[in-house]
């Protein structure tokens, strides 16, 4: 089991980046508070990783703390929930967030996640409320400030958005709608994808 990664950061584009370890590229899917605390291509990082072996692939999971890695493992037991659901749960909500919505028997919060139905939601809640009280999630470290994309194509910003909101399963329309109504001028994808989950989880 491949337990944590340090390495070059060569590619971001959410859900997905490479990293390069000792002359070797490791492509990873990674949950959006993860994607916020990325430093700049070239640029050193660390990364907690899980890996999901499947008869048609095995696919690598990046997360920057160890309580997004436990939450993410702690889904996949849960009956219905698969590593995409998952990841796509890791980007809508902190793990305190999470815990706060399971043990509060928040379903209508839930639902608001891409995936995640009426049933789904009382599901978690069920399952996961012991599991949630044996673990006592540290505060979210705080997000490092995303950095200025150096292009200057400003369209290309709003589409890497968009993009990245279907990729975690909110149908298109509705990511361009949530990501043209944010956008200002001068935000960054990072910025637009972390505001428009904040406005859809409302």
């Amino acid at each position: 089991m491949i337990g944590q990664l340090t390495g070059v950061l060569l590619e971001k584009q959410p859900p997905s980046l490479l990293l390069l370890v000792s002359g070797v590229g490791y492509e990873l899917d990674a949950p959006m508070s993860t994607f916020y605390a990325l430093p700049e291509i070239q640029q050193s990082i660390m990364l907690y990783t899980h890996l999901v072996i499947r008869e048609d692939a095995h696919q690598l999971y990046g997360f920057y703390t160890k309580d997004e890695r436990i939450l993410f493992r702690t889904l996949l037991k849960v009956n219905g929930v698969g590593p995409k659901l998952a990841l796509t749960i890791l980007s809508s909500a902190s793990p305190p967030e999470f815990a706060h919505m399971v043990l509060n028997n928040d379903t209508s919060g839930l639902v608001r996640v891409p995936g995640i139905g009426k049933k789904t939601a009382e599901r978690l809640v069920i399952e996961m409320r012991d599991k949630l009280n044996d673990h006592a999630f540290n505060k979210a470290r705080g997000h490092v400030p995303d950095k200025a994309f150096s292009r200057n194509d400003r369209q290309s910003i709003i589409q890497d958005a968009i993009s990245a909101l279907v990729a975690l399963g909110y149908k298109h329309p509705e990511a361009n709608r949530w990501v043209m109504k944010i956008d200002d001028g001068e935000a960054s994808s990072q910025d637009l994808i972390r505001l428009a989950l904040k406005e859809m989880m409302v």
